[in-house]
């Protein structure tokens, strides 16, 4: 099929949310909307102001408490309420937070987190443009958490409004005595899981392949240390890359393979590579997806939106780790030449692959990926020498929803990686579980016709068939994890924490701080 020119609307990005930090030893709060005051609860004396809020309301703090309390207010963890400030305050409105009980050894960064963006996103509900946090920061981790949770509980999805309603918060204050360069650092993380957010949210009119791929190029300009490669449908061909081509070829937006590469000035740092899924529209191709909520399917390069934000997050705070993006981006659309079922495709490796479901291609484009991500010396690989880590991260399967739910990601492959990953995402605060290999589900995956067939015969496990599969490609170095972020990519509930409606940008923050410790 040929393609044809279509002029998407401009991938805009969010509006960039002002984040500063402001000592409590540098005088009054002045010149914001609204206050975020964090409360704890407690079993026997009612609601409790904590950490610098204390300090903040002085006197007042117990009649404060009081007041909560009457009102039925129990600090409950993210809940919200508002009361208009006294004469003295300094905003027309004091926003409290609940904290939920408090640890022996203080609130977890999570727990911090979650409540600064449900705060935030309270505040942009009431069209509160500037608003002051205070909430505990004494560590770093506790700082950066807080100013992750507000920036992102800020943000709003507006793109494709003519009529907007959403204010989102312009300016955050951060109230605290700890370092400003930890709350610059965490807006920059926070920004590009919101970029992320965005990418996701996008529909498959204006986010499609070439469109995907020009956008990482525009981004990427001026940041220093980064370069991007784009692979056409041609050079695909070339590169006997069969599971990009085979799916995107009953489309009129052919595939696209995206290499976003960032490297320090340290020649000698260490490696990541980060293999992302990015179908920009997933209709299940001719084993067509039931029609209710196809529409979510414009989110199936959750992935690759997180893969190449956290590059370019790594390159702007300057990480001391080689990161390298690829981003496997295709349209998976039924026609005349689209894949067939029992069709056989050859991928990078040589493995020949029979299809028997065309709703799994998401494995089929990882595949290649993955074996242009390793060294050379593999044969198909295009490194100078094997990454130290090989990540792959994908909304794979709904059988991941299926065992662990829409928060919780799956984690599969070598333990090395893996525990690489735990680490990250116990620091970021994105749930990841990890999950067996057994041997036996090797098996199923074999085809009569060719090497393996792209689904299992007994419907059970397709979590684990689809990463056991995948390993097939993820070479024998011990270096290899599998990120499978089908739930948590994108929230179809109420918004909840700092996770809004519709795109997350889960698994952003995890790959970027895999990176930083790496680096460390």
């Amino acid at each position: 099929m040929s393609s044809i020119a279509m002029t998407p609307v401009p991938i805009a990005l969010p509006t960039v949310t002002k984040i500063t930090s402001v000592a409590p030893s540098s005088g009054p709060i002045s010149g914001v909307d609204a206050v975020v005051i964090g409360v704890a609860s407690t079993t026997e004396a009612g609601p409790r102001l904590v950490g610098d809020a204390q300090a903040f309301a002085g006197d007042r703090a117990a009649t404060l408490a009081g007041q909560l309390g009457k009102l039925g207010f129990k600090g409950k963890s993210c809940s919200v309420l508002a009361l208009p400030g006294a004469e003295n305050d300094p905003a027309p409105v004091l926003l409290f937070v609940g904290l939920g009980e408090e640890p022996e050894q203080g609130f977890k960064p999570e727990t911090l987190r979650r409540a600064a963006g449900a705060a935030t996103r309270a505040a942009g509900a009431a069209e509160h443009k500037t608003v002051a946090v205070i909430l505990p920061t004494s560590t770093a981790e506790t700082l950066a958490a807080v100013t992750e949770g507000a920036s992102l509980g800020a943000y709003a999805w507006t793109a494709y409004k003519t009529k907007d309603t959403t204010t989102p918060v312009a300016a955050i204050q951060i109230v605290t005595a700890g370092d400003a360069e930890v709350v610059r650092r965490a807006e920059v993380t926070a920004r590009r899981v919101k970029n992320a957010r965005e990418l996701v949210n996008i529909p498959g009119s204006d986010l499609f392949p070439s469109s995907f791929a020009q956008h990482v190029v525009e981004s990427a300009k001026g940041i220093e240390g980064v370069k991007v490669e784009v692979w056409d449908e041609n050079k695909l061909r070339a590169e006997k890359m069969g599971g990009l081509v085979g799916v995107g070829q009953g489309s009129v937006h052919p595939p696209r393979l995206v290499k976003v590469a960032y490297t320090p000035s340290n020649a000698n740092a260490k490696h990541l590579s980060i293999v992302g899924k990015g179908i920009t529209f997933d209709t299940g191709g001719i084993s067509l997806k039931p029609s209710p909520k196809m529409w979510e399917m414009k989110g199936d390069m959750g992935g690759a939106a997180a893969t190449v934000q956290a590059v370019l997050a790594a390159a702007e705070l300057k990480v001391p780790v080689r990161v390298t993006g690829w981003l496997c981006l295709a349209e998976n659309m039924p026609s005349g030449t689209a894949l067939k079922n029992g069709d056989v495709i050859r991928q990078r490796t040589g493995t020949t692959v029979e299809v028997h479901n065309t709703d799994a291609e998401g494995r089929l484009v990882l595949a290649d990926g993955l074996a242009v991500a390793q060294a050379s010396a593999t044969g198909y690989g295009t490194e100078d020498a094997e990454p130290d880590l090989l990540l792959d991260i994908a909304t794979l399967t709904g059988a991941q929803m299926a065992a662990l739910g829409t928060r919780t990601a799956g984690l599969m492959g070598d333990d090395k990686a893996i525990k690489a990953v735990e680490r990250a995402a116990a620091a970021s605060g994105e749930p990841f579980w990890a999950m067996p290999f057994p041997e036996e589900l090797l098996e199923d995956m074999k085809s009569t016709t060719a090497d393996l067939k792209n689904i299992g015969s007994v419907p059970y496990g397709g979590m684990l068939k689809a990463g056991v599969f995948l390993q097939q490609f993820a070479g024998k170095q011990g270096n290899w994890a599998h990120l499978d972020i089908a739930g948590p990519a994108a929230n179809s509930g109420a918004p909840w924490g700092y996770t809004p409606t519709e795109g997350s940008g889960f698994g952003t923050m995890t790959l970027l701080k895999v990176a930083e410790q790496l680096g460390a």
